[in-house]
C-alpha cells in the first residue's frame, strides 16, 4: 500500500471510505472548539471535508498531508489561498508539531504492522498537552483490508503508554453506513 497503490484507488474512483463530507462525530466535536488558533493536523486526508470545515468555522493553522497527489490536487484547486496548508508526503517523514490531530479512516488504512510506528509518530507530532481526536474502526482486525480493523482492547494497549485516553467509546452519532462500527476517542499527550 505505497503511493502507486493510493494513486490508482483515486484514479480508479475506489474511494469508498470518502463519504462526500465530515462526518458527524468530527463535525460535532469541532463545533465546540473555541479556540481558531489551534495547530492541526489531518494525515492521510484524502479529499479533506475536514480541512473544508475547519476553513469554513474559521480555523486556519491546519496541516493536510497525505501520501496521493490526486487529492491534494483536489484540495488546492479547492483551496487557492491555503496552498502552503497542504502536504504530498510520506506521514511518517512528517516533523512539525500539533496542538490537535484529527483522525478519520488514516490509522485504519495503513498496514496493521505499522501501528505501533503510528503510536510513536502520533507521540512526536503532538505538542505537550496536545490531543489525538477522530474515529478508529471497531470490528475484527482484518488481512482484506483497507480498511483493517482492530478493537478497543488493541488501541488501550498501543496508545496507553504515551497517551492517557481522555475517551474511548462507541460513536453514537456514526454516519449510518458505519453505525455501530467506529469508536469515537481523545488521547492526550502524556
Amino acid at each position: 500500500m505505497n503511493k502507486e497503490f493510493w494513486e490508482n484507488r483515486y484514479k480508479n474512483n475506489q474511494t469508498g471510505w470518502d463519504v462526500g463530507k465530515i462526518t458527524t462525530p468530527l463535525k460535532e466535536y469541532i463545533d465546540q472548539i473555541e479556540n481558531k488558533d489551534l495547530t492541526i493536523l489531518i494525515p492521510g486526508a484524502g479529499n479533506g471535508h475536514e480541512f473544508d470545515y475547519l476553513i469554513q468555522k474559521g480555523f486556519s493553522n491546519i496541516t493536510v498531508i497525505d501520501i496521493a497527489e490526486q487529492p491534494i490536487e483536489a484540495l488546492k484547486k479547492r483551496n487557492p489561498n491555503c496552498t502552503k496548508n497542504f502536504i504530498q508526503g510520506d506521514f511518517f517523514e512528517l516533523e512539525n508539531k500539533f496542538d490537535l490531530v484529527l483522525e478519520q479512516t488514516f490509522f485504519c488504512a495503513l498496514n496493521p504492522l505499522l501501528r505501533d510506528k503510528y503510536a510513536t509518530k502520533m507521540h512526536s507530532l503532538v505538542k505537550e498537552s496536545g490531543k489525538i481526536t477522530g474515529l478508529l474502526f471497531d470490528f475484527p482486525l482484518t488481512e482484506a483490508g483497507p480498511p483493517f480493523g482492530g478493537s478497543k482492547e488493541e488501541y488501550l494497549k498501543l496508545f496507553s503508554e504515551k497517551f492517557t485516553i481522555k475517551t474511548l467509546e462507541k460513536a453514537y452519532n456514526s454516519i449510518k453506513p458505519r453505525k455501530d462500527t467506529e469508536l469515537f476517542f481523545i488521547f492526550e499527550k502524556k
